[in-house]
């Protein structure tokens, strides 16, 4: 099935054998595919390519995954980076989230699996002019920004969709079950506390130093949004 414009995949990935594996079948799923073997390759292609999604391996070949993606975000680059990663703990996740990224596929390599996330990240957007609401906080649909008091806030995809969904429920108690369904919207393996982790990201971004918490925790069931 070929895809309207064909987004590009920049794949950064020093193993060639994993390389060419993921960039055969985004191509047999209608993407274009460009990959880069090492950091450096990597990052002029994301300036020269301005692809649609980036996927790079936390490991390349005695190299810092994670430092490219930081690499790439300090250059203002927006689109969804995923992280490939061999190990799934709470430190790996947090470094992931530090270094910019929206997302990690964990290792061993699944076709499908990978596929279903990637297009995921890439349905068709469609034009909005939504704004959602709550107290202070506002959320522009269609720029996935939240302004708190006026201060614009940059949010990875997967912050914006948490607080999109939060917002579109607010004062109503989502259990972690509710929130992983919508929000990412694939199966976990086993059990998974990646929610944590995104939610102690956001409160970082839109939750002033001192000021009430937005976003509360309910213990043994989920998580609210609710002004006190």
């Amino acid at each position: 099935m070929m895809l309207a414009h064909n987004p590009c995949v920049l794949v950064i990935e020093s193993d060639e054998t994993l390389a060419n594996q993921i960039s055969s079948d985004l191509r047999e799923a209608g993407y274009e595919a460009t990959v880069a073997n090492n950091a450096a390759i990597g990052l002029q292609s994301s300036r020269d390519r301005e692809p649609a999604l980036i996927v790079i391996d936390r490991m390349l070949a005695g190299e810092s995954g994670l430092s490219l993606c930081k690499s790439i975000r300090c250059e203002g680059k927006r689109m969804p980076i995923m992280v490939l990663m061999a190990r799934d703990t709470v430190d790996d996740r947090v470094a992931c989230l530090e270094a910019g990224a929206d997302d990690y596929f964990l290792k061993p390599y699944r076709s499908e699996d990978f596929l279903n996330l990637v297009r995921l990240y890439l349905k068709p957007e469609t034009e909005s002019s939504e704004q959602l609401r709550f107290g202070d906080l506002v959320l522009d649909v269609a720029t996935r920004r939240a302004i708190l008091n006026g201060r614009a806030i940059d949010l990875t995809m997967k912050e914006f969709e948490l607080l999109k969904f939060l917002m579109e429920h607010p004062r109503e108690v989502l259990t972690r079950e509710q929130i992983l369904e919508n929000v990412w919207g694939y199966d976990f393996m086993g059990e998974s506390n990646v929610i944590e982790v995104y939610i102690r990201y956001l409160r970082l971004k839109i939750e002033d130093e001192g000021q009430k918490r937005l976003i509360q925790t309910v213990r043994g069931v989920g998580y609210v949004l609710r002004e006190s």
